[in-house]
């Protein structure tokens, strides 16, 4: 069995096992990491060999943790991401470059139908009828997307939606709400096969499938890294947000999806949102206006160029082909868009 694991902010860990009688056997860990004293390696191995092949990702690292040499080193390495390629190497998980990834990156669409597209092609992935897709968005109009789970009254001003000509949509996804302008914001949506984030727990999923794009801000001059649960961050402030939903049907797909402000108008924004002082005061920030820096003005960098620079950097990593949403794909997003995502049922369906 073989399995890896890119450790988020870190390097790659490898791990080839074989199992019996229920335990580890011939474990081998490896991988571009820096590791002293040389042989802290092998007692990574002996820790691994003859460990329950049930125990989870908190019992491996207390046995690797126990076993290494006073005073080891780890750079691009930790205890728990080699527990984590274990246990993606026992659920059989794929890696990013065994599949042959599709792009879609067409025309603007409404607010509706960007939130229909998501679920069709998510659930597409997860039926096998289409592989692993990198959807970039345009949009036709402003919007604000707030998640499953949230209160569109707590959430939303609706005379201040009103007043700007703001859409309110609800996503399929959890997480709080997005304050979208067309020309300002840059989404994007990955719909992957379960099998890719297998072995990874929900959270450990979200810094797994960020990944890549914190190696593209960084070739753009951006220092960026993952924030738990669900935010990238830089110095200077938080610049994108992600949610993700689980697709069960199939052989199951995730949808990762992510808004960056390239740039913002934070005084419409708040005009619009109900940003109360509970949300600020978990992000250490007194002001609203504070708690994002827009990637226009860390980058200089018009909106197109950033896009096409994190489409490249995808595309260096993993492989790329451009395609596009069929015609079939189409007709049935349409019809969620009306019957679904436009309806006040599922809008206000958490009044």
């Amino acid at each position: 069995m073989h399995g890896e694991y890119k450790v988020p902010g870190g390097k790659l860990v490898v791990v080839d096992l074989d199992t019996e009688d229920g335990l580890l056997r011939h474990v081998r860990v490896a991988g571009d990491f820096f590791l002293e004293p040389d042989d802290a390696i092998e007692s990574i191995d002996h820790a691994l060999e003859g460990a329950p092949a049930d125990t989870d990702a908190a019992g491996l690292t207390a046995r690797i943790e126990a076993a290494l040499p006073p005073g080891t080193v780890m750079y691009g390495l930790s205890a728990e991401g080699v527990a984590i390629a274990v246990r993606r190497a026992l659920a059989h998980a794929t890696d990013w470059t065994d599949y042959d990834w599709q792009l879609i990156h067409s025309t603007p669409e409404s607010p509706a139908l960007h939130m229909a597209l998501d679920e069709v092609i998510t659930t597409e992935v997860a039926a096998g009828l289409r592989p692993p897709t990198l959807r970039v968005w345009e949009w036709a109009a402003p919007a604000v997307v707030i998640g499953s789970f949230q209160s569109l009254r707590n959430e939303v001003d609706p005379e201040g939606a009103e007043r700007h000509g703001i859409t309110v949509v609800r996503r399929i996804s959890g997480g709080g709400a997005m304050f979208i302008e067309p020309g300002n914001t840059i989404t994007y949506s990955l719909s992957v096969p379960d099998s890719l984030v297998k072995g990874l727990t929900f959270a450990d999923s979200y810094a797994y499938l960020d990944d890549w794009v914190l190696g593209a801000l960084g070739d753009m001059g951006i220092t960026a890294w993952y924030q738990p649960l669900n935010d990238i961050a830089t110095d200077a402030g938080k610049i994108a947000g992600a949610a993700q939903k689980r697709i069960v049907s199939g052989t199951g797909a995730v949808l990762h999806h992510v808004t960056m402000a390239y740039d913002i108008d934070a005084d419409k924004m708040l005009d619009v949102l109900r940003i109360g002082r509970e949300k600020l005061s978990d992000k250490g920030t007194r002001s609203a206006k504070k708690r994002v820096d827009p990637l226009r003005r860390q980058t200089g960098l018009p909106r197109e160029t950033v896009i096409e620079r994190m489409i490249d950097s995808f595309r260096d990593r993993y492989g790329l082909t451009t395609g596009k949403v069929t015609d079939e794909e189409m007709a049935r997003a349409r019809e969620l868009a009306t019957t679904k995502f436009s309806t006040p049922e599922w809008t206000a369906r958490v009044p």
